[in-house]
């Protein structure tokens, strides 16, 4: 991937402890609740192939974009803007 254009400020991106909780529970928990064999093993073991993937183009991206001079912050909730009483 090659950025284009040059790098605007800040980007928000999904903090990488969000891909690594789910992929533990996928993998630690669910694949072996299921029979191998199964089509359900196979769905979960797609889905983690997947999400390893867009972690890894996620990594990419914020070091392409950073070496272009941008930065990335971190998001670890969708409510940062919400004023503190409507957070919870």
């Amino acid at each position: 991937m090659t950025l284009s254009s040059a790098p605007s400020g800040e980007v928000p991106v999904p903090a990488h402890i969000h891909y690594e909780l789910v992929l533990q529970i996928l993998e630690q928990v669910s694949l072996p609740a299921l029979p191998p064999n199964s089509s359900g093993y196979q769905q979960l073991h797609s889905a983690v192939i997947h999400l390893r993937k867009a972690l890894r183009l996620q990594k990419q991206f914020e070091e392409e974009w950073q070496l272009a001079g941008g930065s990335v912050e971190y998001q670890w909730s969708l409510n940062r803007d919400l004023p503190p009483s409507q957070s919870k």
